[in-house]
């Protein structure tokens, strides 16, 4: 009898065991089996300098839109009634903005006291001026029944330019002062005022201020615009002698040659993958990334050369959309029990105008989006690891761990907590309305040099880019969304969250 070498032997029993191993891996959702060369091509697309640094309203940033919108309806991911305002179904969700010109010549002058524009203050919007008028001091300008505050009671602004405190009562926060800094023109132009003068006291050096808001800038255009507008100038309420010169008279010249005003559009990318279960499938998971960036040369805000002056934004934020990609593919493969709602959002940069346009205008009742999942990033420094912002706040820290560690990587909750992070990317304007939403980031523990290399910079190309890692970020990121769709139990905010009021207020609980 002829015995069987152990070398036979052994590669009988793998070919035994290889039906198994094959079950096995059947049994594995899609994003187990997307392809490296599939995230490494939607990255060199999105960062390539074709796109010319996909700046919101600008050529490349519609093209890149219209790249997203082309790899949904390739999956078959649909698309979602009144994305286009107009009631019909597209991809796309018209977004408008005005887009205002640079800071130019001007002045203030209260008596002894000039205020030479672009030194002392700024005009935030307007058109030219050349008057002297009453100036009349009407607290923080603003108008709220619930809270109690009521600045212009018994006071008349009808024809006067008002002076006003920046911020409201309750928060100094520079999102805040910048956020409630429109809602003071409003009221302001509905009480007949020809101007508004803001002392401006952000706990930020007025030099940063000065620099990052006298460039050409983008807003959302205001609803059922009348054309309505006046100067709002920002004064530097951290010189003490120029607040005291504007709070000591009670009249002032304000001469300025206006900021020029742009209409324009861009558009949040939407499309939508039903449940299927036939319990849960009313509910969804919302998935989001930015894709806009920063544009070229002076747009950009940084150091840039002739030989390349295009901020490509690999890394902010292709990486992000990459990750909406490989779930959108994965999900058209096999859905999880929720249906997914993917929003590429528009204008993250510019102050994240996308994200909160589509919470104050969603396609679908936010009532019914158990959890959004973020993915934004400024840079990675370990290959090893996720990090997410809000973690531990959440609800869903267990899935995203298992997600993260099918695929070899640990995560780290919350780095650099002193910088604010969870409320500085679109995940912010969901949680707001009271959705849970963190936001999944590439890997790094704290802000140091290997994070700002690239940041923000013309480097920041696809060339760059840890290809592997890309990968394995994208699938965790599209296993987690699985994970959490399939929960049994919606994920809730941890008691006492700052955001667990307005959960309550959204799901009725």
């Amino acid at each position: 009898m002829n015995k069987i070498s152990p070398l036979l032997l052994t590669a009988g029993l793998l070919l035994m065991n290889a039906p198994s191993f094959s079950q096995k891996s059947k049994n594995l959702p899609p994003e187990f089996s997307v392809k490296k060369s599939e995230t490494e091509a939607h990255m060199r697309f999105l960062a390539a300098d074709e796109l010319l640094g996909r700046r919101t309203g600008e050529q490349g940033n519609l093209v890149a839109a219209r790249y997203i919108a082309e790899q949904f309806r390739k999956l078959g991911v649909k698309p979602v009634d009144g994305t286009q305002n107009t009631g019909t179904k597209s991809y796309f969700q018209n977004v408008p903005f005005e887009k205002l010109g640079i800071n130019e010549s001007g002045e203030i002058v209260a008596e002894a006291t000039t205020l030479k524009s672009g030194t002392d203050w700024i005009l935030m919007t307007g058109g030219a001026m050349d008057t002297t008028a009453a100036l009349v001091y009407a607290g923080y300008g603003l108008e709220n029944t619930a809270k109690g505050w009521d600045d212009y009671k018994d006071v008349d602004v009808k024809g006067k330019i008002v002076l006003v405190q920046s911020g409201t009562p309750d928060v100094q926060t520079p999102s805040e002062i910048i956020a409630s800094s429109t809602e003071k023109r409003k009221i302001a132009i509905e009480k007949g005022a020809i101007a508004v003068i803001e002392l401006f006291n952000a706990p930020m050096p007025w030099n940063m201020v000065n620099k990052y808001f006298t460039g050409e800038k983008i807003g959302l255009a205001a609803e059922n615009n009348t054309g309505k507008t006046i100067p709002h100038a920002w004064v530097n309420g951290k010189d003490a002698n120029l607040t005291r010169a504007l709070r000591n008279v009670k009249e002032i010249k304000f001469k300025t040659s206006g900021r020029q005003t742009k209409l324009i559009n861009s558009y949040n990318v939407v499309g939508f993958i039903e449940g299927t279960d036939p319990k849960l499938k009313d509910e969804y998971i919302l998935l989001t990334a930015h894709y806009d960036h920063v544009g070229i040369g002076k747009q950009g805000g940084q150091p840039y050369t002739a030989e390349d002056s295009i901020f490509n934004g690999a890394r902010d934020n292709a990486f992000g959309v990459v990750g909406l990609l490989t779930a959108a593919e994965s999900f058209s493969k096999v859905p999880p029990k929720r249906s997914v709602l993917i929003v590429a959002l528009t204008a993250e940069e510019v102050g994240l105008l996308g994200s909160q346009y589509y919470a104050a205008h969603p396609l679908l009742p936010l009532n019914k989006c158990i959890f959004n999942i973020n993915s934004d990033g400024a840079g990675y420094n370990d290959t090893t690891i996720v990090a997410v912002m809000g973690l531990d706040r959440t609800g869903a820290k267990a899935e995203m761990e298992k997600a993260s560690k099918a695929f070899g990587l640990g995560v780290f909750a919350d780095p650099s907590p002193e910088q604010g992070l969870f409320d500085r990317s679109d995940n912010v304007s969901f949680a707001k309305k009271g959705i849970p939403a963190p936001t999944f980031t590439p890997g790094f523990r704290e802000f140091n040099g290997d994070i700002m290399k690239n940041y923000h910079q013309v480097s920041d190309n696809p060339e760059t880019i840890d290809f592997n890692y890309l990968l394995k970020f994208s699938q965790a990121y599209t296993y987690a969304a699985r994970l959490i769709a399939d929960m049994a139990k919606a994920p809730q905010w941890i008691a006492r969250d700052k955001y667990e009021e307005a959960a309550k207020k959204l799901y009725r609980k």
